[in-house]
């Protein structure tokens, strides 16, 4: 029986009380993902993000996923002109023409990168040599909003062709698959990973 079950869990201060924010930070934030198909998923969505709140993003996901093929990249490279303005009448995601733009474009430079490297997912770990990088921070204050590693990584992104990949929405990016783990010292996901 894990000891921690019976003990109110102490989570990062950021994800508050709302149920949809808890399940992102227990079962998705800071976990490893190399599945390219996640990987791209979180591409779009924090491209979505930006200058808005990762809340709205959450609870638009379900219709994320539905108007972007299942984040099926060679679907999403596939849209045309009428399915990108056909987006832009879809209440259910942020009908910014720019960010739906850059889904679409970015999904075509996605499968460039899977045709260079094998995968998304082989490119993308280099930037942290194919592990984690956990942190040990004490208050949320003390997680950064960027990296030198989600500069280079923005940096070779942008250099590719993708859009929407600034350092900051890197990072952020880099937390949401697990390649930082940024839970502070008092979470309960921090106990669990620093347990033998």
């Amino acid at each position: 029986m894990d000891a921690l079950a019976d003990e109110p869990r102490i989570r990062c201060g950021w994800c508050g009380a709302d149920p949809l924010y808890v399940a992102y930070h227990d079962h998705e934030w800071g976990v490893p993902a190399h599945d390219d198909r996640r990987l791209f998923e979180m591409l779009v969505l924090e491209g979505a993000q930006a200058g808005l709140s990762w809340s709205t993003i959450l609870r638009k996901r379900e219709a994320y996923r539905l108007a972007f093929a299942g984040f099926d990249p060679e679907a999403v490279a596939a849209f045309g002109p009428d399915r990108v303005e056909a987006l832009l009448k879809d209440p259910g995601i942020v009908r910014n023409r720019l960010k739906v733009a850059a889904a679409v474009g970015n999904a075509r430079a996605f499968l460039a990168v899977q045709g260079a490297f094998g995968s998304f997912d082989a490119y993308l770990w280099r930037f942290v040599d194919g592990a984690p990088r956990v942190n040990a921070w004490a208050t949320l204050a003390e997680v950064p909003s960027v990296s030198p590693e989600a500069r280079a990584l923005s940096r070779d992104l942008l250099a590719r062709g993708f859009k929407f990949v600034g350092p900051t929405i890197m990072y952020a990016f880099m937390q949401a698959v697990g390649m930082v783990d940024d839970h502070v010292a008092a979470c309960w996901k921090r106990a669990q990973a620093d347990r033998p």
